[in-house]
């Protein structure tokens, strides 16, 4: 079900956008009928934002799910607890210093995303489950304050720059082509490796360490391996789209309410609910402010934020198995 409507999504996504080209005349460049105008703008301006929609939203859900499963916390997510706008800022001093190519912000912007992997996982005590979550989110937002001064500080430091980097603070698959997706495949894929490597394990930590280690596994290992699969796959989604608040909140807490806290599962679902929620959050950004468009990062703090609230008030926090 969640796939069809994924799939429905990323249609009504090829068919809806700014300009002249209508709904109709999308559709029938899709089926190879339209006219060259149409038939550019679907293969070359709506496919690539798409595709990139996709995996930026399988990314950050997955970012979501293993941050709050090693956390032992339903409200550890990247955008919320600073490690995207740590991306963000490493790759904005890039921008500053002259970097251009797409690899070197790849990598700049992973090494963002790791230092607040870092000071996420030190707040939440690495060596026994986090008894404050609220806490914890109070500490991320800091961070992300801190950075998002900073970065401020940056765009009146260098005008030249200053674009570029508006960019990084709103976060958008809008204008994004597919030969900046291409570069950063194989991060992707030793993402993917990585994954199928640690959950299993993760299943067994969240039945106790000592099960785990009756069972081989090396929970500080593995803890450390989560880490730095969060750092790849949010480093690399702020290199394409920019930091995007809230999905790596929203989207392991809807897969858990369809499936359960089993961790192997609820990543498998998080996969099409990922990009489904960031290709309707960028197609609604299309339609509320025509004949331009909102900026994707804030569409998605919109809708996440009531989410937040409503875990927080809970008189509950779900437990992550």
């Amino acid at each position: 079900m969640t796939t069809a409507l994924l799939m429905a999504a990323c249609i009504v996504s090829l068919l809806i956008g700014a300009g002249e080209v209508t709904p109709s005349h999308a559709w029938q460049a899709i089926i190879g009928q339209g006219s060259d105008e149409a038939i550019f703008v679907v293969s070359e301006l709506r496919l690539p934002r798409t595709i990139i929609a996709v995996v930026v939203g399988m990314a950050l859900g997955l970012s979501g799910a293993l941050m709050q499963a090693v956390a032992r916390n339903p409200l550890a997510e990247p955008g919320l607890l600073g490690v995207s706008a740590g991306a963000s800022f490493a790759v904005a001093i890039a921008l500053i210093l002259g970097a251009s190519a797409a690899t070197l912000a790849v990598g700049v912007a992973q090494l963002g995303a790791l230092a607040g992997c870092v000071f996420v996982m030190a707040a939440a005590r690495l060596q026994g489950q986090f008894k404050d979550p609220v806490r914890l989110v109070l500490a991320g937002a800091a961070l992300s304050s801190l950075l998002s001064a900073l970065t401020s500080i940056l765009l009146m430091y260098d005008e030249r720059a200053a674009d570029e980097i508006r960019f990084w603070v709103t976060g958008s698959v809008a204008g994004r082509s597919m030969d900046s997706l291409y570069p950063v495949l194989p991060y992707f894929a030793i993402a993917a490796g990585l994954i199928l490597y640690v959950a299993k394990p993760l299943a067994s930590i969240a039945l106790g360490e000592k099960v785990a280690l009756g069972l081989g596994h090396k929970p500080r290992t593995i803890r450390y391996l989560v880490i730095l699969i969060v750092a790849i796959l949010t480093g690399t989604a702020t290199a394409i789209a920019g930091p995007i608040m809230f999905v790596g909140l929203v989207v392991p807490f809807a897969a858990r309410a369809l499936v359960g806290p089993d961790i192997r599962r609820t990543m498998i679902m998080c996969l099409p609910i990922g990009p489904l929620m960031i290709i309707c959050a960028d197609i609604l950004t299309r339609l509320i402010a025509q004949p331009t468009e909102m900026p994707l990062g804030v569409l998605t703090a919109i809708v996440g934020a009531p989410v937040l609230m409503l875990i927080v008030r809970a008189k509950r926090l779900p437990t992550l198995s």
